[in-house]
């Protein structure tokens, strides 16, 4: 994940964080929509401003699942 990614990613996760306790939700369901309303928002302005959409955005040469293999392997060779 790059920069970018990763700074969408955190704004979107304090802007639900913050509208959660802000309207007191206190329920599974509520906070599910509150969560895809504010996802749809960010995807929004990423949009509106002009920005890379995530699934546009570069993904790694490696999954997560290969590069921690290799780390594996490495480790056991010390």
């Amino acid at each position: 994940m790059g920069s970018e990614e990763l700074a969408d990613n955190i704004f979107r996760i304090a802007q639900t964080n913050a509208k959660l306790k802000r309207d007191n939700v206190d329920n599974e369901y509520t906070a599910n929509s509150v969560h895809f309303e504010v996802g749809k928002e960010v995807r929004n302005s990423i949009k509106r401003l002009g920005g890379t959409m995530p699934e546009d955005l570069p993904t790694p040469k490696k999954s997560l699942k290969e590069l921690e293999k290799e780390n594996k392997i490495l480790k056991n060779r010390d």
